[in-house]
């Protein structure tokens, strides 16, 4: 991978399933498999990948809508299938996996670094309601890349990641009047607004702000609820946070939101802002 671009890209991103990619255009790992494992293959194709440039699976935690392929990515592709051993214990438990792992399952302890052939991981505990939630700080050629999704109440380490991160996949997942004025039960909005639920475009605005830095150079929101948010709507309240601080959208940073069903273009991870209106 040495003198490769980076590249990102989101398979996809939301409680109906979240996968993403990292790597260059010749390896690397995904993020997460909870779209099936024919829609994953088929979006890596239209990278000029396949299953056998991924590396590995790297998982956050152990909801349906983060691990439903793994079995099948495990079992059947033989590809690596990394986490700590409580979200593994997660993983055997979830009836939403059909294949159970056996071989193919790799554990690592939260918060002591490894690497992945190139790359040089460290992980962090997430505050969310699942047997275990991590996020994951990603060195590659130079370029830090953070993950957390299903955020919950920000902690210390997700803040100081985020103060060396230069591109940076964050949740933000609901506008909290939407939330609150909509269609679920009041016990899922209770869930969805505790300490280990899910982070508002508010509470992502200003936890941006709190831990900006120089090198920070490209944010996604990610993990979009199809009922409580919307696309613009996150992407101006974020963005409005920033610029209330001086910090511009498309000078400083660039921003956008990660579609729920449709693949993002494929993403150039270097030391400049991304291109793109």
């Amino acid at each position: 991978m040495a003198n490769e671009q980076v590249i990102f890209r989101c398979l996809a991103s939301g409680s109906s399933g979240n996968c993403y990619y990292l790597g260059t255009r010749s390896r690397g790992i995904l993020i997460d498999a909870g779209i099936s494992a024919r829609t994953i293959q088929k979006y890596l194709r239209e990278m000029g990948l396949d299953y056998q440039n991924i590396m590995g699976v790297l998982v956050t935690h152990d909801h349906a809508d983060h691990i439903r392929a793994v079995g099948t990515l495990g079992e059947r592709v033989h590809i690596p299938i990394y986490s700590t051993r409580q979200i593994h214990e997660g993983i055997d438990r979830n009836y939403g996996v059909r294949e159970k792992l056996g071989g193919s399952r790799r554990y690592f302890e939260k918060g002591v670094p490894f690497e992945l052939f190139d790359m040089q991981i460290t992980t962090f505990g997430i505050s969310h309601d699942s047997t275990d939630c991590l996020g994951y700080v990603i060195d590659c050629q130079d370029q830090r890349f953070m993950i957390a999704t299903d955020c919950g109440e920000p902690n210390h380490n997700l803040e100081a990641f985020l103060q060396t991160a230069n591109h940076i996949v964050i949740e933000a997942n609901h506008d909290e009047q939407m939330l609150l004025n909509g269609p679920y039960p009041t016990y899922l909005k209770e869930r969805i607004l505790s300490p280990r639920g899910h982070q508002s475009n508010d509470t992502c605005g200003q936890l941006l702000v709190r831990n900006y830095h120089e090198g920070m150079r490209n944010i996604f929101l990610c993990h979009l609820s199809k009922e409580n948010n919307d696309p613009d709507v996150a992407l101006q309240v974020v963005s409005e946070y920033l610029e209330n601080a001086g910090i511009m959208q498309g000078e400083d940073v660039f921003i956008r939101t990660l579609d729920r069903l449709t693949p993002s273009p494929v993403y150039v991870l270097d030391d400049n802002l991304i291109a793109e209106n």
